[in-house]
């Protein structure tokens, strides 16, 4: 039975083909293989004189006799030197490429008595090449002082050397077909199996696996460091993952000894380098146990009393050890760790139930209760079937006062923990708890602050159409963390996008409070879609508003002229307001005596965009002008507040060149753009807030936007249900179609009966699918309630009850009515089209 080459022949490895030649010594057949070996059809060969088309020109006098040789029956091998065809040099031209093959020729003869000839060619360089590879082979598997593995596709071991073979015992053809279960224990083993599947499905190599086991016959841990990278066939197929092993026990006990002896010194200097640089009890927790873990113990956790937590004015003090904590921290060097040590929890409860931010209690009679009782660490060990077999219960004793407790912990594999290591743990947990209950004093503070700053600004990562956005905050007020700076990201209709960046002078819960104030008043203007002028004229009345007096204050003026001072210079703000249109990718600015934006084209040095100032907000009295840009695909937009390019020792000027700067050189992803600014400018952090936002612009593609312009005719209507229709059926939206038919209909409808002009119907899909109608007229829809008896009034009802949002604004020349619909998200076509049926009931 034939069958087709298997998996890793010969022919993987070597070019082989074939082609004969008939009686008059002319070429009468060309195999396939022939032609990508010559790189001639046979429609080129067939005919002509082998010896002609490539033998180069001084050996053709050799080639002739040899052909004829042939030809009367004899049979020839040999190296034959040939010209490649089309290599530079043409028929006729011996500066062409040549190489070698070996040919054997078997004559041939037909029933009919014509002599012939059978050729087999072999490229001689691919025969070079595979002997070179069996002496490299060889190389590794005889002579190489590492061991060596060769695993096949099915994770079994194909080969190893004879260094492998000495470590292991037996031969080298004794190892054939085991795995590594059979060489280390299950944990490791599994590991091991792991890596090798990785390496094999990825091609991804892994270095350096560190690798515990005992030699056979020998109780003595040793360690090796493996190195697996997938081997491939001549044709790429991945054919196993090769190990290169190499024993590093002698290095690691030499590091470890010498780790020893130095680590008690070392982990105090760290403690005292890096435990309290912050003012926040969990950042503190933290802060010690990276300290801890694994640098002594592969696990640890820090809970604090739930009292010192949530704000208490009295310190939780002695208890009897049983009062509610907080898990605040927990660091671990094993994956499948327990979160708490069975000793130290109450019968019946599962340690694992103990995570980060839930509060549980330590029973009175349990090693971790005592030690906060006696503010004294206690050493809990562990079963023989726990993976945990000794642990350190440290108490956090901060101005003779217990505030939670330390947990400190060793696996099995590690030394349990001995008096010096009690002595460090209790120092280390000193250290911690008088950070903490400094902190503590500044907690309820800095908790309000931040909880305010953080319902002033947008959530992070904003999204918006045809934008790829990063922005970063940082206030002046480090302790705190809250300023004047804000940034806005709002969606608009049309899948356009506001973006905003605001300034308010001075610093601090004041300047924060009239920040939030201005920009709630920016997304209630922008809502509206206003133009940016408009917004920023708007927002200037908002702004003089909120710095002037009223009531009982105009009264009394005169007394508090201080305070009212005070108050115009928190309402006093710059602001920059773009609106940006992902389908034209144009973006149109105002300014408000803002810094200017940047903008980088691609392959493009950064430029100051020419928008006009304008006066800060709060001033008064002059109109604000608007800028239209045209952006390219792929630019960046950068707004950015005056503390990222300015400073008491750094000019403005200076700043916005050093800026540029930053975001000059290679396309980087824009949230690593956003970090490179912040680290490469000189920002004096803590002398102003900063606000970054930045934007790239990736605009809508063509695909992704439909386009029309309908005569002012009654059959625009049906023609407009037919553009939607078939719109939609190209973007693969079928279950959106009947909806959008009927919304499209309505909207043309009133186009066409209330409105002016040519009807213009546009549909966009990006996260939603937004369908805009345009006219000129300038009255804007209202919606209302029909009577019953009523023919009509129901359209912008049905609007309303079948979209997600709709709405309409006001254009240069007219207005735009548009809805918005969510995408499918799996929901049943006839569920669907039942809803809308409900729907068109009430119509």
């Amino acid at each position: 039975m034939w069958q087709s080459s298997p998996p890793g022949s010969v022919y993987d490895y070597i070019r082989l083909a074939s082609f004969s030649l008939g009686a008059d010594g002319l070429v009468e057949q060309w195999s396939r293989r022939a032609e990508e070996l010559f790189g001639l059809t046979a429609r080129q060969v067939v005919g002509r004189d082998p010896v002609e088309v490539f033998v180069p020109e001084r050996h053709r006098g050799d080639g002739h006799r040899q052909v004829a040789e042939i030809l009367d029956g004899k049979e020839w091998t040999g190296l034959v030197p040939f010209r490649m065809p089309d290599a530079p040099g043409a028929a006729g031209d011996t500066r062409g490429a040549q190489g070698i093959a070996e040919i054997y020729v078997m004559p041939s003869e037909t029933p009919e008595g014509e002599r012939g000839a059978l050729c087999l060619v072999v490229d001689v360089t691919d025969l070079r090449r595979i002997e070179t590879d069996l002496a490299a082979s060889q190389a590794i598997f005889g002579q190489s002082p590492f061991g060596f593995l060769l695993f096949g596709t099915d994770l079994t071991v194909q080969r190893t050397n004879r260094r492998f073979a000495s470590v292991f015992g037996g031969t080298v053809d004794d190892h054939r077909g085991r795995t590594v279960h059979d060489y280390l224990a299950a944990p490791e083993a599994e590991r091991v199996h792991t890596a090798l599947a990785r390496v094999l499905e990825t091609g991804e190599s892994i270095t350096d696996i560190q690798i515990t086991g005992t030699e056979p016959g020998s109780t003595e841990r040793r360690h090796w460091s493996v190195n697996l990278y997938r081997v491939h066939s001549g044709s790429g197929r991945p054919v196993g993952v090769a190990g290169l092993a190499t024993d590093v026990t002698r290095r690691q006990r030499a590091a470890r000894e010498a780790a020893d002896a130095r680590r008690n010194l070392a982990l105090l200097n760290e403690a005292g380098a890096r435990i309290g640089n912050s003012l926040d009890l969990e950042t503190t927790a933290r802060e010690l146990l990276d300290v801890a873990v694994p640098g002594f113990c592969d696990l640890a956790s820090v809970d604090l009393y739930q009292g010192l937590l949530t704000g208490d004015e009295a310190p939780p003090g002695v208890t009897d050890g049983s009062a509610e904590l907080r898990r605040v921290a927990f660091a671990s060097a094993v994956s499948d760790a327990p979160l708490a040590m069975p000793g130290c929890v109450g019968p019946g409860e599962d340690p694992a139930e103990i995570t980060v931010g839930s509060v549980h209690r330590y029973p009175s009679g349990t090693p971790c209760a005592k030690a906060l009782r006696t503010g004294r660490a206690r050493a809990v060990s562990g079963d023989d079937g726990e993976l945990v077999h000794s642990t350190l219960a440290v108490p956090m004793v901060a101005h003779d006062t217990v505030i939670g407790l330390v947990q400190f912990s060793r696996t099995k594999g590690s030394e349990p923990f001995g008096e010096r290591d009690r002595a460090l743990a209790t120092e280390l947990a000193s250290r911690a708890a008088v950070c903490m209950d400094n902190a503590r004093l500044y907690r309820r503070e800095h908790e309000r602050a931040l909880i305010l700053q953080r319902s002033l600004l947008p959530p992070g990562d904003p999204e918006a159409a045809g934008l790829d956005i990063a922005c970063r905050y940082l206030p002046g007020n480090t302790a705190t963390e809250v300023g004047g700076d804000w940034f806005d990201v709002i969606e608009l209709p049309g899948h356009r996008t506001a973006l905003v960046v605001g300034d308010v002078m001075g610093r601090g819960l004041r300047a924060a409070v009239a920040m939030g104030e201005l920009r709630t008043a920016v997304r209630t203007l922008a809502l509206l879609d206003l133009e940016p002028a408009e917004v920023l004229s708007a927002l200037d009345e908002i702004a003089r508003g909120l710095g002037t007096p009223s009531g009982a204050q105009q009264a009394s003026r005169a007394a508090h002229k201080s305070r009212e001072a005070d108050l115009s210079e928190v309402y006093l703000a710059t602001c920059v307001y773009a609106v940006y249109d992902p389908v034209t990718r144009r973006c149109t600015f105002a300014n408000a005596g803002h810094l200017p934006p940047v903008v980088v084209e691609p392959g493009e040095e950064p430029l100051l965009l020419d928008v006009p100032p304008g006066m800060p907000l709060g001033v008064g009295g002059e109109p604000f002008e608007e800028v239209e840009v045209e952006l390219s695909e792929g630019s960046l937009l950068a707004l950015y507040t005056d503390g990222l390019v300015e400073s008491r020792e750094h000019p403005l000027d200076e700043g916005l060149r050093d800026f540029r700067t930053a975001l000059s050189g290679p396309v980087r992803p824009l949230e690593d753009v956003c970090d490179h600014v912040l680290t490469t400018l000189d920002t004096r952090h803590g002398e102003d807030d900063i606000a970054l936002l930045m934007a790239r612009i990736q605009g809508l593609p063509a695909e992704a936007v439909g386009d029309w312009r309908l005569p002012r005719e009654p059959r625009s209507v049906g023609r407009a249900r037919e553009l939607a229709r078939a719109q939609l059926q190209s973007w693969d939206l079928e279950e959106l179609v009947d909806t959008t038919e009927l919304l499209v209909s309505e909207l043309v409808t009133n186009a066409l009966r209330y409105g002016e002009g040519e009807v213009r119907l546009r549909l966009l899909r990006d996260r939603t699918l937004v369908c805009e109608v345009w006219d000129a007229g300038l009255v804007q829809p209202r919606r209302r309630r029909a009577r019953d008896t009523d023919e009509g009034g129901r359209g912008l009802q049905l609007v309303g009850l079948l979209s997600a949002a709709w709405g309409a604004r006001r254009t240069p020349r007219g207005k735009t009515v548009w809805f918005e619909l969510a995408l499918p998200d799996g929901e049943s076509p006839e569920a669907a089209e039942l809803s809308v049926e409900q729907l068109l009931s009430m119509y």
